[in-house]
């Protein structure tokens, strides 16, 4: 990493509301939306055209880094477009120009070849946009190989190594929303050319992926992939299933055909949440944005890069090496994670056996509302047998397990008593988020103020899951989805006939647990 990135200064446009403005185009102004941010046409960006494939005319975007002269090969990153942008729009919304100054390697950005719009199969089988003549844009040929758009990418690629010296083991693709959707299209026919590929914004639907019958589409085999889904993503209307759904199905394909282990490395850095699968094969990345539309964020490119493809080649046999990356695929090193109505746990990436199971307990406020109720507040409640475990405390029950008392590492000496929000610190007093609950012969406290007052810790808690670090992360809504599933027992499917697996609504799950406990309580 002996070159040095450079932000380089840009004219806000905050009144410019368009999707792609064109005044953008060889030009300072950068647009900003919630994370998604451009930055100033790159000056080194050269607009190309030419017959590649086909007969047919089309036009692409070329990055040559100022160090590059010639002398050794250098890899190759395929940018593809997001629907109704360009190849230079996908230059000025990610970072790859900037990661390639960096690195040394050269960018490509090719443009859909009609109406800004990838032939992608599928795309317009549920929904046609009105904003759209999607007469001639929803044929797509039922044999991949008359695919236009496919051939010429693949040309493209061809193109390159024949104008520029690059090495045939590490050339990697990217893609936003329908671009991640041509970009896995081309990972199932073509993934074989490449030695990673990722993607931000659209998920596959799930009839592209498997048969009626649970059986794999895929031509190409095996490839490392990055997912990146952010949070508010959403999924277009008229589609037949949802967004946890098709993310999931998503991950599982890349999953089998990388012979992954089905239990993840997790880390949550501020806003990124990031699972980590090994595969025997091939790796797979499963990226969640916290509070992020839409889109992807200017940085992506440096975290596939960082996290993955710097340590990535495919060989001429076909498989792929890994060597070292710039940051390691590991989880966070000190990180637990409870949700509701199961014994699980996650605990330093692992799943662990609770005593008995986390309870969902709310705070409620009674006086001055004439036999009413508000609910003040929300808390999942875990043994203190887990949180002696995970703190390394000491812990000590009275004989009826009414009470308990635990010695901190640090000394702190505590008491808990059933029925009472106060837990008693050295000779203090202090009250808790909630009052402490008796199940199963323990004690139930809540898990969130324990771990930021008592330990210091920070705790998030998205979708009914609480994950709790030594460091700033803030968990995310599909981060909160893979591990409810896996703490439930689900971390890969029997079969791939997704239609019918079995949801696990967070709702669901907990009108069940509160009829239990009310019962056995």
């Amino acid at each position: 990493m002996a070159n040095r990135v450079i932000l380089r200064a840009g004219t806000p446009n905050d009144e410019n509301r368009d999707y792609l403005p064109e005044a953008i185009k060889g030009s300072d102004m950068v647009v900003n939306e919630n994370g998604n941010n451009s930055q100033p046409y790159p000056e080194r960006l050269l607009e190309c055209t030419g017959v590649l494939a086909d007969g047919l005319e089309d036009r692409w975007y070329v990055y040559v880094p100022e160090s590059y002269d010639g002398s050794k090969a250098v890899p190759l990153v395929v940018g593809n477009h997001g629907g109704l942008m360009t190849g230079w729009g996908h230059a000025i919304y990610t970072s790859w120009t900037m990661l390639a100054d960096r690195e040394g390697f050269i960018c490509v950005f090719p443009d859909a070849h009609q109406a800004r719009i990838w032939q992608v199969e599928g795309m317009f089988k549920d929904h046609k946009p009105d904003f759209l003549d999607t007469d001639t844009l929803a044929f797509v040929p039922d044999d991949y190989r008359e695919n236009h758009d496919l051939n010429f990418v693949k040309a493209l690629i061809e193109e390159m190594k024949k104008n520029y010296n690059i090495d045939e083991g590490r050339i990697f693709m990217q893609g936003m929303s329908a671009g991640n959707l041509f970009t896995a299209q081309f990972c199932r026919y073509y993934g074989d050319i490449l030695a990673g590929a990722a993607g931000s914004g659209g998920p596959t639907q799930l009839d592209m992926l498997f048969t009626d019958d649970g059986k794999i589409k895929n031509v190409a085999g095996h490839l490392p992939v990055w997912q990146a889904r952010p949070e508010t993503n959403g999924t277009p209307p008229g589609r037949p299933y949802g967004e946890p759904m098709l993310n999931r199905f998503n991950r599982f394909y890349w999953m089998h055909l990388n012979e992954c282990e089905v239990l993840p490395k997790i880390t949550i850095i501020g806003e990124n949440n990031i699972a980590f699968y090994s595969g025997k094969k091939a790796d797979v990345v499963y990226h969640d944005i916290k509070n992020r539309d839409h889109g992807q964020t200017l940085d992506e490119a440096f975290l596939y890069w960082d996290y993955m493809f710097s340590g990535l080649r495919r060989e001429k046999d076909g498989s792929i090496t890994k060597t070292k990356t710039y940051l390691p695929q590991t989880g966070d090193e000190y990180a637990f994670a409870v949700t509701a109505g199961t014994d699980k746990a996650w605990f330093r990436n692992e799943i662990v056996t609770m005593s008995v199971p986390a309870v969902k307990w709310q705070k409620l406020k009674y006086h001055g509302l004439n036999g009413g109720t508000r609910v003040r507040g929300e808390y999942i409640c875990v043994p203190l047998s887990f949180l002696a475990m995970v703190s390394g405390a000491e812990l000590e029950y009275s004989e009826d397990t009414l009470t308990a008392r635990m010695t901190l590492k640090d000394g702190r000496k505590l008491q808990f008593a059933r029925g009472s929000i106060g837990c008693a610190i050295d000779d203090d007093v202090r009250s808790m988020y909630c009052e402490a609950l008796h199940r199963g012969g323990e004690l139930l406290v809540g898990i969130e103020w324990f771990s930021r007052y008592l330990l210091g810790l920070q705790a998030s808690e998205c979708s009914g899951v609480v994950y709790v670090t030594d460091h700033f992360a803030t968990l995310s809504n599909n981060m909160a989805d893979l591990i409810h599933e896996m703490l439930f027992g689900k971390l890969f499917p029997d079969n791939f006939r997704y239609m019918e697996y079995e949801e696990l609504p967070f709702e669901t799950c907990e009108s069940v647990r509160r009829a239990r406990w009310s019962l056995e309580n």
